[in-house]
């Protein structure tokens, strides 16, 4: 029986939820397409997603409201930016900020380039403009942006803060301002329901491989004073 180390189990994690977007960004271009959306554009999942549509209607307060709120994971990006800045302010070396911190910058702006691809190819449209104009919707950007910063938040308090206070602390604020931020875009009415699986696809597909990427640091780094 093969045994799965730290940061391979994690990487088959990544590579299956990659996996499942990629799958699942095929059968939105193919399976039950319409021209339901704006101008007549297609919308996969059609009769499921303008069912949901009409069963939710459009509310652009909450829409609104989440869009300001996007500026939370914003913030926690800005945070860490920070504290890798301290750390080679103080250290003087890029090679001696924390290898953690340094793949999560790397990690912030793959999550960035992710969501530019599908500005520039978009998949569909929204179901209503957006201050007249329409906008690329899938995946949902606000959804992507919330599920792949906010789990970094828990990772590196949990790694970093020892007080089992400030960590559940930290665990409930994630989880319930994940899950607040989600289904406030699903009930908007801003996005097709599929925008929000796909954008929580791809966002657990790359928190996964930021994660498989930190453990194989942690064990490289490991590896000298185990020899040693």
């Amino acid at each position: 029986m093969i045994h799965a180390t730290p940061g391979r189990r994690e990487l088959f994690a990544a590579l299956a939820l990659l996996a499942a977007f990629a799958i699942w960004t095929g059968l939105v271009q193919c399976v039950d397409v319409r021209p339901v959306g704006q101008n007549g554009t297609n919308v996969g999942f059609s009769t499921f997603n303008v069912w949901f549509h009409e069963l939710t209607g459009v509310h652009m307060k909450i829409y609104a409201v989440t869009d300001w709120l996007g500026l939370v994971p914003i913030a926690v990006c800005l945070c860490f930016g920070a504290l890798g800045t301290v750390q080679l302010a103080r250290r003087k070396s890029l090679l001696r900020v924390d290898a953690d911190l340094l793949l999560l910058g790397a990690y912030y702006i793959l999550v960035v380039f992710g969501y530019l691809v599908f500005e520039m190819v978009p998949i569909n449209y929204r179901p209503v403009p957006i201050d007249g104009m329409m906008e690329a919707s899938y995946p949902s950007s606000t959804t992507l942006l919330v599920l792949s910063v906010m789990p970094t938040l828990k990772y590196q308090v949990d790694r970093r803060v020892k007080s089992p206070a400030l960590r559940g602390t930290a665990a409930v604020f994630v989880a319930v301002f994940s899950a607040l931020m989600v289904l406030g875009r699903l009930v908007a009415g801003v996005h097709w329901a599929t925008d929000i699986v796909g954008a929580a696809l791809l966002a657990a597909g790359l928190f996964m491989a930021y994660r498989s990427a930190v453990a194989f640091a942690d064990r490289r780094r490991a590896k000298p004073d185990t020899e040693g």
